[in-house]
């Protein structure tokens, strides 16, 4: 096995709270169910969260554009319960990012130990392929892929569409995606 599967902030302020993009609970139930059936078919899966102290440069708040969203141990972000529930049973491995106040990450690339954790991970079990997908589709997930692809190729990066809901109504994701 050398897939991961790579999903990124299914938190709760992405579904239903502070910043909830419209598609998201269907979406992550589906994702929930995809991962009980198909976890196994994985060597690892990486789940990325925003994780924001409360004085977030990205905060409207400080002079950014969204509103407070993920912050540290908050319900916010947290991982949608179902999401955590099916995950469970595989340990997946939690990468942070966005968790310095002055520096917005929405690839998980942007963040240093995050990504030489994933970097790591793909030489050293010489990872062929990443099935990415999460929310936000044309923000957070977009940003991953293009740092992936960036770094290692478009080949590594499979987009599972069906789990990536996205603000645009997933026309940039989509535009992206392999078939």
């Amino acid at each position: 096995m050398h897939r991961i599967l790579l999903i990124v902030d299914p938190q709760n302020d992405f579904i239903d709270g502070s910043l909830s993009v419209p598609t998201a609970v269907a979406a992550m139930d589906d994702l929930a169910n995809y991962v009980t059936a198909h976890g196994s078919d994985y060597a690892h899966i990486l789940v990325t969260t925003d994780w924001h102290p409360a004085n977030h440069c990205s905060f409207q708040s400080e002079g950014g554009q969204w509103p407070v969203h993920c912050v540290q141990e908050t319900h916010g972000a947290d991982i949608y319960a179902p999401l955590a529930k099916a995950l469970a049973p595989f340990a997946p491995i939690l990468l942070r990012k966005g968790d310095t106040a002055d520096k917005e990450e929405y690839s998980i690339f942007k963040n240093a130990r995050s990504a030489e954790t994933l970097r790591a991970m793909i030489a050293e079990e010489h990872i062929t392929r990443i099935d990415l997908c999460g929310i936000a589709g044309d923000i957070c997930v977009l940003d991953t892929y293009r740092d992936g692809v960036t770094l290692f190729s478009a080949d590594l990066f499979h987009i599972l569409l069906p789990f990536c809901p996205s603000l645009d109504g997933g026309k940039a994701i989509s535009a992206v995606a392999q078939p």
